[in-house]
């Protein structure tokens, strides 16, 4: 994959940059962990400025991510319930789980929107649940942009700092990409098997 991305950084340039942020967030096997640090491994070589890294970065990361906000803003959560009702023990949730997650957003989401912009495994998949609950357009994409400029910052930033080293980093991501994966899966399992209706 780091050829790959590598391949795509050198050809578009901010371009490719931004482009491989919204596929990251629209598919999330590509990690912005490795574009950004790449990224930042161009700019100490001089063949990229950190204030375009960014705002690329940036740009690509809030559109990919506001791909999900529609389609959950589309759908909407009154549309769930029968879903929930019918299928709800395979989501381990009940109706009124999803009703307090809507009063949730209504009085947090734009926090909620950006601490999880730091969390590996839910900084996309919280655009959807922003959209169904119906989060403001405006409030979802400054607070998306925010956390992700901050984030972007850190990477493109050890990127710069490790040099070529950082490209090592590629070797643990895939397996540290599956264990987050097989731990997500043990957990459902373990969900699924205890939980129980409240009636």
């Amino acid at each position: 994959m780091t050829d790959w991305v590598l391949r795509l950084i050198d050809a578009g340039g901010y371009w490719g940059i931004g482009l491989l942020m919204v596929l990251e967030n629209v598919f999330p096997p590509i990690p912005s962990e490795l574009i950004m640090g790449i990224g930042g491994i161009r700019v100490g070589q001089g063949r990229m400025a950190m204030e375009w890294l960014l705002l690329a970065g940036t740009i690509g990361t809030t559109i990919g991510n506001y791909f999900w906000y529609l389609v959950g803003h589309m759908l909407g959560f009154e549309r769930l319930k029968p879903l929930v009702d019918r299928y709800g023990r395979w989501a381990t949730l009940e109706w009124r789980d999803v009703e307090a997650l809507d009063r949730l957003f209504g009085k947090y989401g734009q926090i909620v929107v950006f601490v999880f912009r730091f969390l590996p495994a839910f900084r996309t998949m919280i655009s959807l649940p922003a959209g169904l609950f119906r989060m403001g357009h405006i409030r979802f994409l400054l607070w998306t942009a925010g956390g992700a400029l901050i984030w972007n910052i850190i990477l493109a930033y050890a990127g710069f700092a490790l040099g070529r080293h950082f490209q090592d980093i590629d070797r643990y991501l895939g397996p540290a990409a599956t264990v987050c994966v097989i731990g997500a899966v043990i957990f459902y399992l373990w969900r699924l098997a205890t939980w129980r209706p409240r009636g």
